[in-house]
This record gives C-alpha cells, sequence and structure tokens, in this order.
C-alpha cells in the first residue's frame, strides 16, 4: 500500500482576464478551490474553464513538457502549467496564487498572448543549419560524440517563451534578441556542420539587439522548465566572438576585457579602473556618480586596493579558463 496519500487544500486564486476584441482593460477573477497533491497548474486553467467560466482561455496541447503552449505566470514566476505541481506552487507561495499570461501588455485574451516579436528574434539568428551540402553524398557528414556534447543541451528548448518573457532587458528594449534566441543561436554556432559562424556571430556581436545587453540577471536560467540555461550560451557565445576574432572595440567588450584584467592583476574587482578601461573618451559623464561612490567606499584609488590573499591561485584559474584571446 501506497505512502503517499492524496491530500487537498483550499487555494484561492486571482486569474487576469481581458479580452482584446471587448475589454479595455484587464481585470481579475477571484477562484476558491480545493487543490489535490495530484494536480499540475494546468489542471486549475481546465477546472476554471470547464467548471467556471467557459470563455476563459489559454494555450495547451502536449501535457508532456514538450510543445511549450500552456507557459503563462504564477505569481510574476514565468512556468510551464502541465509541468508545474500546485504543491510546490503552494509550498513556494502560499495559499493565494495570482495567474497571468507570460506578459500582460501582449495579451489577447486571458492567458494567451502575442508572441509575434518572439517569432521575429527567433528568426533573426537563422536558426537552421546553413551548409555548402553535396546534393548527393557519397557518405554521411559524421558527428563525432564528443562533437554533439558541444552542443550542451541546447537543442532541448521548446520555445515556450519564458526565458524570453522573464528577461528585464526584453521588456524595455525592443531590439534586444533575447535569451531563447541566444541559445538557439549557440546551438548551431557549436555544430560543427555550420558554415555560417562568422555571419550568425557578426548579427550577434551587433549593439542594442546583441549578446552585450544580457544584463546577467540569471532569470532565464531560473525560469526554464527545460534546464537549457541560456545564459551558459549567452556567456560561450561571448567567448566565441573573441575566439573567431568578430569581437571589435567597444565599451561592452572592453568591460569583458577591464574585467579579466582586473582580476587577474588584483584577485578582486577595482570597479573605478574597470569603468575607466571600459568608458576611455566617455570618463567625464560618469564623473559625478564616480565621487557618490567614492566617498561611499565603493571606489578605491588604485594604490588603496587589496589584493587577494589567493593571487597566485586565482591568476592560475584565470589562465586555465581563458580560452579566448582579450
Amino acid at each position: 500500500m501506497s505512502t503517499n496519500a492524496i491530500t487537498t487544500q483550499k487555494v484561492n486564486f486571482n486569474v487576469f482576464r481581458f479580452n482584446s476584441d471587448v475589454d479595455y482593460l484587464p481585470y481579475y477573477e477571484k477562484y476558491e478551490m480545493e487543490v489535490t497533491s495530484e494536480e499540475v497548474v494546468l489542471d486549475i486553467l481546465n477546472r476554471i474553464k470547464w467548471d467556471h467560466d467557459g470563455s476563459f482561455s489559454y494555450r495547451r496541447s502536449c501535457r508532456h513538457g514538450i510543445c511549450g503552449a500552456c507557459a503563462i505566470q504564477v505569481n510574476g514566476r514565468q512556468t510551464l502549467a502541465c509541468k508545474e505541481s500546485m504543491s510546490d506552487m503552494v509550498e513556494l507561495f502560499g495559499n493565494e496564487l495570482t495567474i497571468e499570461p507570460q506578459s500582460k501588455k501582449r495579451a489577447v485574451k486571458d492567458m494567451i498572448i502575442d508572441k509575434g516579436d518572439f517569432w521575429e528574434k527567433h528568426d533573426a539568428i537563422k536558426p537552421y543549419l546553413i551548409s555548402d551540402v553535396e546534393e548527393h553524398p557519397e557518405h554521411e557528414h559524421l558527428v563525432t560524440p564528443a562533437e554533439a556534447e558541444e552542443l550542451n543541451e541546447a537543442d532541448l528548448c521548446i520555445q515556450c517563451g519564458a526565458c524570453h518573457y522573464a528577461c528585464p532587458v526584453v521588456e524595455i528594449n525592443d531590439d534586444f534578441f533575447g535569451p531563447a534566441a541566444f541559445a538557439k543561436a549557440y546551438r548551431f554556432e557549436a555544430d560543427v556542420r555550420d558554415d555560417a559562424h562568422d555571419e550568425r556571430l557578426q548579427e550577434l556581436h551587433a549593439e542594442k539587439q546583441g549578446l552585450w545587453d544580457c544584463v546577467k540577471c540569471m532569470e532565464c536560467a531560473e525560469v526554464c522548465p527545460k534546464d537549457v540555461d541560456p545564459i551558459s550560451k549567452i556567456t560561450s557565445l561571448h567567448n566565441m566572438l573573441f575566439k573567431e576574432g568578430v569581437a571589435t572595440s567597444n565599451v561592452a567588450t572592453r568591460h569583458a576585457v577591464g574585467f579579466k584584467h582586473s582580476i587577474a592583476r588584483n584577485g578582486v574587482l577595482d570597479e573605478g579602473g574597470l569603468v575607466l578601461y571600459s568608458e576611455m573618451a566617455g570618463i567625464v559623464k560618469h564623473v559625478p556618480v564616480a565621487l557618490k561612490m567614492f566617498s561611499k567606499g565603493k571606489i578605491v584609488p588604485p594604490w588603496g586596493i587589496t589584493k587577494s590573499d589567493n593571487l597566485d591561485e586565482i591568476k592560475k584559474l584565470v589562465a586555465s579558463s581563458s580560452t579566448a584571446k582579450f
């Protein structure tokens, strides 16, 4: 006899409602339900539609965490409804849960959003293999297990958009490609059969839309339901830009180089030196902020920096982990 007995608990749901055809502003409906320990978030969406309001709209398809259609937000956290246990949600947030679409400003009807921007960014990075393949090859193009491992599970992405709509840069910068597009770009940049490495990297290097506008907030890694870890792919693409000689001197690339030099030199980060190295001619505009940082001890003069006691070990780590020429 199983010891995992089914339990129930009362949960209050605050559900986003909006129909772009008739509503001027969105509103929220409240539902109180007894939720069992066996249910996932998608079960709740189904119950709202079947038992409370047949006009409630959302996307669903596979119910197995494969298609990515049912992605929504629970208490502001991007989640795949068919995969997320209600017990886990209650344990994380309590018995008051707010269910919303992935992006409220893109809402069309209830949980359904217009994902046009997501697919435009996805297509912009050429998410397909580009190779001059013979029409009638004599043998197949073999890929070794080691070469296949370089994809680092980037091909597991299901295009649910969770990382895209959790990204704060996507929210304020319409040109930014977004973490899902970068993860997809990495999937083909890491593929030894692809012949468009430089071309794709040039697009990823572009200011405002490209890799350097990522703020390293880690939100994409936190919300990805397939553990693709887009931020690690973004970091790898940064290294590719240098390794392939695509990176040019700008504020972003100098910031990366300056960060490495500062750690290698001191074992700790020299904030003032990093800004000076990155900005160069534009440093004057940062003087007021720099003075405030200096008064708070955030910036210290070069002669005041206390070097790490483990500087020799840190230098060895920097040297061993640097795979690209800076």
